[in-house]
């Protein structure tokens, strides 16, 4: 909860926009110096000649599949990860534990056939944190039409043992715009401007918190009712399934009942027969585990050591988890890749930097941005109280991946203008490689936000989107076949050169106020 502040708004506003003309006219006098050509093409050369980003990709991917948080398979992610970045040569590349996180999950098998009328399998796949089947289950679905409370009492008594839908078939347009596409000149163009403030919906956040109520109600009503599993259509279509939780991972909260995220095709289907008066029968085998032995998780942390300027510190990071369904492509085994591509180039170049650069790949962040969090409370400062600590002084920057596969097109300057002629600067040798925009505003939703919310200058890249909202995010399409390694190679370059030109700089980025309470 944000303390009342005896100063009037426009006082605020006045002070904020000087505290910005101060920083701007700071970054004005010193020298901020353009990228050296010969520095960029030993970083583009590495990356053509000696590029491991798809070698790791494959192994985060295909090898290790997708990286849950506390599951057995981000486990050995990370024991991968730290052997790779040790074997590189990089300085004391650990796991920092943090927590706790709560209870491990995974899936162990999965099978779902509709056995009658017709027989046919289902494109579906079990919600983290909830329970399997317990054995092969044969048994009719239903629909309920349940959309009050006042519903539950229709169905009180019918559900026990039975497959429930309870969600209407919606329409499913056909698509003619293209799932893949990048940012256009005009959509870049509509970056830069400044956003108006948007004041908080009071009436939207009223909605938001009765439909979990209700979602929480609606649960444990199934779950009381015995049935068998609940079926929800997924929001995509043509096959991709949207597949996140449906459980809880504190080991004290009772288990819900199985949960099944089904193609909306073959959602559609089923829904349709019933919709008939046919009974329609389903045959459905899950076996998830949970894991209880360990509730702390981790963070992969890593560095290269500065020379002059050691005691302050530039880092570079992407959250390594991922869902559970595909195999975390691009969600985000591509941004954890580049950033380790990218501290591997500075590594391999042997280009002497002046302040410690340190990588941190951040589990958690499904849930909530909780491995960054963590880090940056036990490491910075705490965003409750606002109380900081000395090491908060001391770093320059974090910079972020965790928007896909796109190449760079530009970066959030997260409202921080005094940045704009310094990085307009640096971003000059990337502009026939599309990398054009500065986007006045910020952006949302992945580990920056940990370091910006303190005070602290925190960035995410601008990426062209391909098929992140489309295809991906979230979804069994998550795959390799997914990733583009031309622009996953143009990152790595990007960051690294961004990473070395802050490592290097006169003096530490210009801050934003620290946040007030």
């Amino acid at each position: 909860m944000h303390r009342k502040s005896s100063f009037h708004p426009a006082k605020l506003v006045a002070l904020f926009t000087l505290g910005l003309f101060l920083a701007a006219g700071v970054a004005a006098q010193n020298e901020w110096h353009a990228p050296d050509p010969s520095i960029i093409s030993k970083f583009q050369e590495e990356e053509a000649q000696h590029s491991h980003i798809m070698n790791v990709l494959g192994y985060l991917t295909d090898v290790y599949g997708p990286r849950l948080t506390n599951s057995p398979n981000i486990r050995e992610a990370g024991e991968y990860a730290v052997n790779t970045l040790n074997s590189w040569g990089l300085a004391n590349a650990h796991e920092e534990t943090w927590g706790p996180f709560g209870r491990g999950w995974s899936n162990e098998l999965f099978e779902a056939n509709e056995i009658s009328p017709r027989d046919f399998p289902l494109i579906a796949y079990a919600k983290a944190w909830t329970p399997g089947t317990n054995g092969i289950v044969t048994a009719d679905a239903i629909f309920a039409k349940i959309e009050r409370e006042e519903d539950f009492a229709s169905y009180r008594g019918k559900l026990r043992g039975l497959f429930v839908l309870t969600a209407p078939m919606r329409v499913v347009d056909a698509q003619f715009d293209p799932l893949a596409h990048r940012l256009s000149d005009q959509e870049l163009a509509g970056m830069v401007q400044p956003r108006p403030p948007q004041p908080p919906d009071k009436d939207a956040r009223d909605r938001q918190r009765k439909q979990l109520e209700f979602n929480a109600k609606f649960i444990k009503f199934l779950t009381d009712e015995g049935a068998a599993a609940w079926l929800e259509p997924a929001p995509h279509d043509g096959g991709t399934v949207t597949v996140m939780a449906g459980g809880s991972r504190d080991p004290r909260d009772p288990l819900v009942l199985p949960r099944v995220a089904v193609d909306i095709e073959n959602y559609g289907r089923i829904y349709r027969t019933l919709e008939k008066n046919i009974p329609v029968k389903l045959r459905i085998n899950i076996v998830n585990k949970f894991y209880d032995d360990n509730l702390d998780s981790f963070n992969i942390v890593t560095e290269i050591p500065g020379t002059d300027k050691a005691d302050e510190v530039v880092m570079l990071g992407a959250h390594f988890d991922s869902w559970a369904s595909g195999t975390g492509a691009t969600d985000n085994a591509a941004g954890s890749a580049v950033m380790m591509e990218a501290i591997r180039i500075l590594k391999s170049c042997n280009l002497k930097m002046r302040r410690t650069v340190r990588l941190a790949l951040w589990t958690g962040e499904e849930e909530g941005l909780l491995g960054s969090r963590a880090y940056v409370r036990e490491h910075f400062a705490d965003r409750t109280s606002m109380t900081v600590k000395p090491d908060h002084a001391k770093l320059s920057a974090y910079f972020n991946v965790d928007n896909g596969t796109g190449k760079i097109r530009g970066i959030y300057l997260q409202d921080n203008e005094a940045l704009r002629p310094i990085f307009e600067k640096w971003m000059e040798p990337f502009k026939a490689e599309g990398m054009t925009t500065l986007s006045a505003n910020g952006t949302g939703g992945t580990d920056h936000l940990s370091f910006d919310e303190v005070g602290l200058p925190g960035f995410q890249f601008i990426q062209d989107p391909i098929e992140y909202e489309t295809r991906t995010h979230h979804t069994n399409m998550d795959v390799y076949e997914r990733l583009q390694a031309a622009d996953l190679k143009q990152m790595a370059v990007i960051v690294a050169s961004f990473v070395y030109m802050t490592a290097n700089a006169d003096q530490l980025l210009p801050r934003k106020p620290l946040p007030k309470q």
